[in-house]
């Protein structure tokens, strides 16, 4: 048994904190986080990338969704130091650096698919996560059974209100989400 714990002592601060390496939207970075860090607050407190935002804290609005290694997550979720080693890319990251605009983003804009915009970040992040699902074969609750299986799902209205159905807009701008994403795939 450790003499600390058997005093009842505290270990020592840096038996708190590890070093891991993130690549974000393309570039490494080498961090020293706290172990009860979620992605979500190294993202912005950290490397200053406030794309993502806090929402609800507890995964159910979809507000903090990054692509990790490719696929969507609720970064509010997910401990900063189990993604050592981790693709992260933020909305920040789809454009590339000064380039133009991702084409889902410009679909959003050109279909005034927000209001507020808080959730713009997470919505876009959810649905190119939930494109690639779809063309991956991965089934949602409403594909239809015909579709066989590993193949890659049409993305219709009900697939993509399904798909992204994690993702919550206070301000209602479903309709024109749905939209962006139709002009996207098509």
């Amino acid at each position: 048994m450790d003499s600390d714990v058997a005093r009842g002592t505290s270990a020592s601060p840096d038996s708190h904190h590890s070093d891991i390496t993130l690549r974000v939207n393309g570039k490494p970075h080498t961090l020293t986080v706290d172990h009860r860090s979620v992605l979500l607050d190294v993202l912005r407190e950290d490397l200053d990338l406030t794309g993502a935002k806090k929402g609800c804290d507890h995964g159910q609005c979809g507000a903090c969704t990054v692509l990790v290694d490719g696929r969507r997550a609720n970064s509010c979720l997910l401990p900063a130091v189990a993604l050592d080693g981790g693709d992260i890319t933020t909305v920040e990251g789809l454009s590339g650096d000064g380039e133009e605009l991702h084409p889902l983003q410009r679909a959003f804009l050109d279909r005034d698919a927000f209001q507020c915009g808080y959730c713009t970040p997470g919505q876009i992040c959810s649905a190119l996560g939930a494109i690639a699902e779809a063309a991956a074969g991965h089934p949602s609750h409403v594909t239809d059974h015909a579709v066989p299986s590993g193949q890659p799902v049409p993305l219709g209205g009900d697939e993509i209100r399904e798909r992204l159905s994690g993702n919550l807009c206070r301000c209602g701008a479903y309709p024109h989400i749905v939209e962006a994403v139709q002009d996207v795939i098509s």
